[in-house]
């Protein structure tokens, strides 16, 4: 089961998407996003997160 990134919680800052190993984060209209074909839920991204805008699907 793939991360995934609460828009609303989001705050763009993409710190996740430097953490990802497998670069499966992208920003898209001012927030980041997860491609769950890519990930490999090692949970870097959620672990990064400043808001704990990210969680398991």
């Amino acid at each position: 089961m793939a991360y995934k990134i609460n828009p609303d919680e989001c705050l763009g800052c993409c710190a996740c998407e430097g953490a990802c190993p497998s670069s499966a984060i992208s920003e898209n209209d001012g927030k980041c996003v997860i491609d769950p074909d890519s990930c490999v839920e090692c949970g870097a991204c959620a672990d990064t997160c400043p808001v704990g805008a990210i969680s398991k699907e």
